[in-house]
């Protein structure tokens, strides 16, 4: 019709022409050829609008489509094949991809592609997760045409599904099995005897069988007497410890606490009971912060509510976040250098100094001191302004005292310590022939493994290869030994009792007027009590910009440590090195802000060679993604570092990923659970390390609870070194309680084996 119309609007146009040429008489022809021009570009118009037409009306079709078939699907209806009249099948009028049929009257339409529904003519994607084909809690993929499943979660097996088309996903359904984790043969992870529970997709380890108790170090063992056969006095949560004169002593066990013949639950295992217990002694006291940790027990104001979890630690109506003197009160807020800390708890008044730092602890900070060491000697004269040493000596003439050189044999001004391993670069050669973190220039046994490099005698041959250590004649281990008292000089080796120990070193075998019951390395002199006050900071990526470094505090006279801030990587690092060694506290992150790495190291012989145990709470991939992509997984992980580059982005990366870095990190075991810490929640911790073997076992506890065990892995990437905390990325993090104990003793599962590859 429309068509028509403008074949006669033509039609009279051109007669309307025609006439008016022919009255012009002799200039027909050149009207002629002039109304022949107008006529071709009146018919290139009309042709175009006839386009016009035909997709205009394939639109109209297509609208009146769509209309028919939203209509069918709210009525809950197969859409139709429908025939339309006239449009034939070229160009092709129906969806891509489908068949078109003409028909005398028009055209057909076939089936719309599997996973795409609608009439033919116009097919959408059918979101075939509506179905929920995949496993409750998993995620289902629509795609377009099809859909797929991840994979089946954590604890459960199955395939992961992916098909097209809604019948296709009502008859496939994705199927996960739960994980019998406990009957694994491995008990599901937990002590052999102990009691595993299965879970939908995990399970729990609980207390020991019938028959065993629990030892803290040695898991479930047998239940019996004392290790010496005597009667067990202890409380049936504690453990009975014999010591080399066989005198028997308690300890209770994780989670509990008290004097050992007595014990109470210690929700937050920071060694203190929640409720006072029946029993004399500090440890049978009530804990003043049962939730947080505080192993110190300080509380500022009397008020018996612990400054940890006081929120006005010093009473004075202040609360702490806004308080400038947290621990003394100050109600005036007076603060004259607008540091930090006001002038009543200010170490320096009148010069900022937020670090607060005061090395002789005389009251004084280290920048307002004029002698910050505390040995007489001004600061300005001083050639070891932060170590004591009246004597001055400087055998090199560096003017940098022998006490603070770290070459002190070599002038080296600069005091330059790249690998931060305590030897200036200027003597540092690296070469240590029995990996035990001393060069062999420096160690005082070269060839045999003692990090602790014990002297005894002095002579300058440690005691590991030294066959006289106290020097009274009498050999260590040879005839006419073994010497009694190996560590104290008494060549009549008195010996009244007859129990092989001599009387001079009975209860006291180093001599160092600390009594072994209590002493943490008995047969070391130059260790007696777990202390961190004096610690070396190592900030492993000292060039990074995103964040900054971590700000330790030390409390509990050096037994437990805070780090306050969202920090770059580092380490707190205490001076002492270790041999064998049992390394145990309390991890608690005492916030609900973020979800990042917490941990310890041990080993630790430079920043770029130490052992680390670290926890990351959840997945995450690190923001910097130079050097490379570093994609962390939840859960606990133990690392060989062995870094080629040391400090830095490329450390730092290989820090955060989970797994191995070439020429960075090892990874030496990861709980398979992948389960992250919990918000405000007490961890203890179990580390032994033996490296004259390469034994190493790392245990944690929630409560009385096991969370995971490394079981017995052997390395010799580090042979001894110090200990310390690390965090990455993580604030409030607490270390509580903490205690070491020096301890050669090869453990009994240990199992000869060969030595997993090195760097």
């Amino acid at each position: 019709m429309i068509l028509s119309s403008v074949l006669l609007i033509f039609s009279l146009h051109l007669s309307y022409r025609t006439s008016s040429c022919q009255r012009t008489g002799g200039d027909f022809n050149h009207q002629m050829l002039s109304q022949m021009k107008l006529t071709n570009q009146e018919l290139t118009e009309i042709k175009e609008l006839l386009k016009q037409q035909v997709k205009e009306t394939i639109f109209l079709k297509n609208t009146l489509a769509e209309c028919d078939f939203c209509g069918i699907q709210r009525e809950g209806k197969q859409p139709p094949i429908t025939v339309y009249p006239l449009v034939k099948c070229d160009p092709n009028p129906c969806f891509p991809g489908v068949l078109c049929s003409e028909t005398g009257s028009g055209f057909l339409c076939g089936q719309c592609p599997t996973g795409l529904t609608g009439n033919g003519s116009y097919c959408t994607d059918m979101d075939e997760c509506q179905t929920q084909p995949c496993f409750p809690g998993v995620r289902c993929i629509n795609r377009s045409p099809g859909f797929q499943c991840d994979s089946c979660p954590s604890g459960f097996s199955g395939p992961r599904i992916q098909g097209t088309g809604e019948t296709f996903a009502r008859t496939h359904k994705q199927v996960c099995t739960d994980i019998n984790e406990c009957d694994n043969g491995r008990n599901g992870g937990c002590d052999p005897n102990s009691i595993c529970t299965n879970s939908l997709g995990s399970f729990r380890c609980g207390s020991c069988k019938a028959g065993y108790v629990r030892d803290r170090f040695r898991g479930c063992q047998p239940e019996r007497n004392c290790s010496n056969g005597a009667p067990n006095p202890c409380h049936q949560f504690a453990q009975c410890i014999v010591a080399q004169n066989g005198r028997i002593s308690c300890a209770c066990g994780i989670g509990w606490a008290g004097n050992g013949y007595v014990c109470g639950p210690d929700t937050d295992i920071d060694g203190f009971p929640d409720t006072a217990l029946d029993c004399r002694g500090r440890d049978c006291n009530k804990d003043n912060c049962v939730t947080v940790p505080n192993s110190g027990q300080e509380d500022a104001d009397g008020d018996g509510i612990g400054d940890a979890c006081d929120d006005d630690a010093d009473g004075d109506g202040i609360l702490n976040k806004e308080d400038n003197c947290i621990l003394i009160p100050n109600v005036n807020q007076r603060n004259t250098d607008q540091d930090n800390f006001g002038d009543m708890c200010d170490n320096c008044r009148l010069i900022f100094n937020n670090n607060q730092k005061d090395i002789d602890g005389d009251g004084k900070g280290d920048v307002c001191d004029q002698d910050m060491d505390g040995d007489g000697i001004r600061n300005s004269l001083d050639n070891c302004e932060r170590v004591p040493n009246r004597d001055q000596r400087d055998r090199d003439r560096d003017r940098v005292g022998d006490a603070c050189d770290s070459c002190p044999d070599i002038a080296n001004p600069d005091q330059l310590d790249a690998d931060q391993d305590l030897v200036g670069d200027s003597c540092d050669t690296n070469t240590d022939s029995d990996g035990d973190g001393h060069q062999d220039t420096r160690d005082n046994c070269p060839m045999v493994i003692n990090s602790a490099q014990l002297d005894t005698d002095g002579d300058g041959l440690g005691d590991e290869c030294d066959d006289d250590d106290d020097n009274d004649g009498i050999p260590d281990k040879l005839p006419p030994g073994p010497d009694n008292c190996r560590l104290v000089a008494n060549p009549t080796q008195l010996d009244q009792d007859g129990n092989g120990i001599g009387d001079i070193c009975e209860g006291d075998f180093d001599d160092d007027k600390v009594i072994d019951v209590i002493d943490v390395c008995p047969e070391n002199a130059q260790i007696t009590l777990t202390d961190f006050r004096a610690f070396q900071t190592i900030v492993l990526d000292p060039e990074g910009d995103a964040q900054i470094d971590p700000n330790w505090i030390v409390l509990n006279q050096g037994m437990e440590i805070v780090q306050t801030m969202n920090s770059d990587p580092g380490l707190a690092v205490g001076y002492t090195a270790f041999n064998g060694v049992d390394f145990e506290g309390t991890f608690h992150v005492n916030t609900v802000t973020d979800d990042d790495y917490a941990g310890f190291i041990f080993g630790y012989q430079d920043s770029s060679s130490f052992y680390v145990v670290m926890w990351k709470q959840t997945e995450q991939t690190y923001w910097q993604a130079n050097p490379f992509r570093a994609v962390a997984e939840p859960g606990i992980q133990l690392k060989a570092v062995k870094s080629q580059t040391g400090p830095g982005q490329h450390l730092r990366n290989a820090l955060w990923h989970t797994g191995d870095t070439n020429d960075q990190v090892r990874l030496l075991w990861k709980d398979p659970r992948n389960i992250g810490w919990k918000d405000k929640t007490s961890y203890r911790w179990f580390m032994q390390h033996r490296p004259q073997v390469g034994y190493i076992r790392v245990r944690l506890y929630e409560g009385p609870e096991i969370v995971a065990d490394s079981r017995v892995i052997i390395d010799t990437t580090m042979r001894g070194g110090r200990l310390g905390v690390f965090c990455f990325s993580q604030e409030n993090i607490i270390w509580a309680n903490l205690r070491y104990r020096c301890n050669d003793t090869v453990p009994e599962d240990f199992r000869p084996a060969q030595p997993q590859s090195q760097f």
